[in-house]
């Protein structure tokens, strides 16, 4: 019996590649509600600032490159795929490609620990139209991995490296921070629980420490969004007496505008003007440690296909 051709796709939500692709990319994200001049014009000077374009899809292949460089080591032999949700390469273009080469056997990741009915669930969807439509392989998805130990071991590790350039942990507020969503849209939805449910083990590797989980990057309108912010607590942190703010990025496995411009430019200079120094965990991208546990992944997945 011959094997059955495997291969996974890693599904993200993109970001413009330049600054002329911010407008058709934004209209995207936003799906027909209101834009003005003015957030297209905001828009485009943070991706200036972070020179240009987001490096969120080059950061995204060069993680599948190296699962794929994991998995083959291991004597399998898996394609590697990209798809990204509101810009190119689309997800519905990558299945076609996946359809076209004959994979038989998928395995898709949602490259976030924290899955929700709104925003990464649009990716499986996305994902499953094709597949009703136009047939391919047979899928498997990735995802609530947010209580993986060796994930966990990660953030707790960098969070303590961070900690150990304050003369005592206790001048630090840890502000655990994610991707804000409307508060209207999350009834039923467990991306807070969960959210909270790695916060909790991360601490119990990190202890003690002064922590909050924060929500950052809310979207434009007048819709209620999750909170506290992220900014709130940067506030909070000088007014509780604090000497600097560490900021984990949780829900952020790549660098991308939330990092490179909330983080890095924004949430920096609120902790400057407070007179409070700022420490932030890198982001994930490929760090060995979840290219390996992303490979195990799919290996164990691909095992029972």
């Amino acid at each position: 019996m011959s094997k059955r051709k495997k291969a996974f796709v890693l599904l993200a939500f993109g970001g413009a590649d330049s600054i002329e692709s911010v407008e058709p990319f934004v209209r995207n994200v936003l799906k027909g509600r209101p834009i003005t001049p003015e957030l297209i014009e905001k828009t485009k000077e943070r991706y200036k600032l972070i020179g240009g374009k987001s490096p969120l899809l080059d950061i995204t292949r060069a993680q599948a490159e190296a699962i794929k460089k994991l998995l083959n080591k291991d004597g399998l032999d898996y394609g590697a795929y990209v798809g990204m949700r509101y810009w190119h390469p689309f997800i519905k273009d990558t299945m076609r490609r996946i359809k076209d080469d004959g994979v038989e056997v998928l395995t898709a990741i949602i490259m976030s620990p924290f899955t929700s009915l709104i925003a990464t669930g649009a990716y499986e969807k996305d994902v499953e139209e094709f597949l009703n439509s136009s047939g391919g392989p047979d899928t498997a998805y990735i995802d609530r991995w947010h209580l993986n130990a060796v994930f966990l071991d990660i953030i707790a590790g960098n969070v303590e490296k961070e900690l150990a350039s304050f003369p005592d942990r206790k001048d630090a507020l840890v502000i655990f921070s994610n991707h804000s969503l409307p508060l209207m849209s999350l009834e039923g939805d467990p991306y807070e629980m969960l959210i909270n449910q790695s916060v909790e083990e991360i601490v119990k590797r990190t202890e003690p420490i002064d922590f909050q989980v924060g929500y950052q990057s809310k979207g434009a309108g007048p819709r209620e969004w999750l909170g506290p912010s992220t900014e709130d607590l940067i506030e909070g942190a000088k007014k509780a007496g604090k000497k600097g703010v560490v900021i984990v990025p949780l829900g952020f496995l790549a660098d991308h505008v939330e990092t490179l411009y909330d983080i890095d430019i924004l949430f920096k200079g609120m902790a400057d003007s407070h007179g409070l120094a700022f420490r932030r965990t890198p982001s994930l991208n490929t760090s060995p440690g979840l290219m390996e546990l992303l490979a195990g992944l799919i290996k164990k997945s691909g095992e029972k296909r």
